[in-house]
């Protein structure tokens, strides 16, 4: 697939979901280069602002399979990743996969259910399957997790472990709509949601396909060397205790190159990098006191951490001469 091929179909699914999730361009563009770069993804924000409708809204654009799994304080890991049934006519196991088996995955309030059971997505997350009395069963794929999680509320929560935390290529928000906006999608659900008209515009084939893209766009070592030099810069911070593990370098450089194709070029920019780091760093970071972060905090300390590191003039030039 050719990269201006890519890119229309990206924009084709882009426009898609983009008739359910209203005025949130920015959000469904990094969840759907979050998806092409193969990665999973955590949205940060509070109840009912779209966060379930846009997971769903992906999956029927891309005619995928869809579960979603609510976390709750007594989910067992078997709930999510299947259990080995005795069978007694045939006197064997038979193994009943769980609802991590789709394409898309929702997990709701993902820090409602206890470490034990988060921890039971991380083989999931980072190697596409899962192993069930001793037996590895692979994940189907395209596999997309999009887990949420209330920023607001603590009580009756399990903060997540920072080694899952890293595991998550990046970490967004909704944020609430404009007046006017808001208008236009109470008018809409009146009668009918959206999410019920809306129609497939891409195949998993084709977004496994936009993915192997992805991976080709060209990284010039400048560029590279630029993006590692971030994430290095962000482990010397004052405010820091830990910055970005190497996972965020992988992370920004993938990501740079799936925002690369979203602009029809074949080749990354500092500026993409540059864009990219706002949104696949920050969940990364371990302040000194061990205190949450705020979203303005995070974008302080990356601020700092691009003025400090100097762009790649060679990086520059071949921008400016695409």
């Amino acid at each position: 697939m050719e990269v201006e091929v890519a890119r229309h179909k990206l924009e084709l699914l882009k426009r898609n979901v983009e008739k359910v999730i209203r005025g949130k361009d920015k959000t469904v563009e990094l969840a759907l280069l979050c998806l092409i770069c193969n990665g999973q993804l955590l949205i940060e924000d509070v109840p009912g602002v779209g966060k379930t409708m846009l997971a769903r809204a992906i999956a029927r654009s891309i005619d995928a399979s869809f579960h979603r799994i609510q976390f709750t304080p007594d989910l067992l890991p078997s709930d999510i990743t299947g259990v080995s049934v005795y069978n007694q006519k045939t006197g064997e196991f038979e193994f009943q996969p769980g609802p991590i088996f789709a394409n898309i995955v929702l997990i709701d309030e993902i820090n409602r259910t206890t470490p034990r059971t988060q921890s039971s997505l991380l083989e999931a997350m980072e190697e596409r399957q899962v192993t069930v009395d001793g037996r590895t069963k692979a994940l189907p794929e395209p596999f997309f997790v999009m887990a949420t999680q209330n920023p607001i509320e603590f009580y009756g929560t399990y903060p997540l472990p920072e080694g899952q935390r890293d595991r998550f290529l990046m970490a967004v928000g909704l944020g609430y709509p404009s007046f006017e906006t808001e208008k236009e999608i109470a008018k809409d659900q009146m009668i009918r949601h959206p999410i019920e008209d809306l129609e497939p515009v891409l195949s998993v084939e084709e977004v496994r396909a936009l993915q192997e893209v992805v991976k080709r766009i060209h990284v010039d070592a400048s560029v590279l060397e630029y993006a590692v030099s971030i994430v290095h810069a962000t482990r010397n911070h004052p405010s820091l205790l830990l910055g970005a593990s190497p996972r965020g370098s992988l992370a920004l450089i993938r990501t740079s190159q799936a925002l690369a194709l979203s602009k029809g070029r074949d080749y990354v920019i500092p500026d993409d990098v540059k864009s990219m780091a706002y949104w696949v760093i920050p969940h990364r970071f371990i302040t000194r006191d061990r205190s949450r972060m705020s979203v303005t905090d995070s974008t302080k300390i990356i601020e700092a951490v691009l003025e400090e590191v100097p762009v790649p003039i060679e990086g520059n030039r071949r921008g400016e001469e695409g």
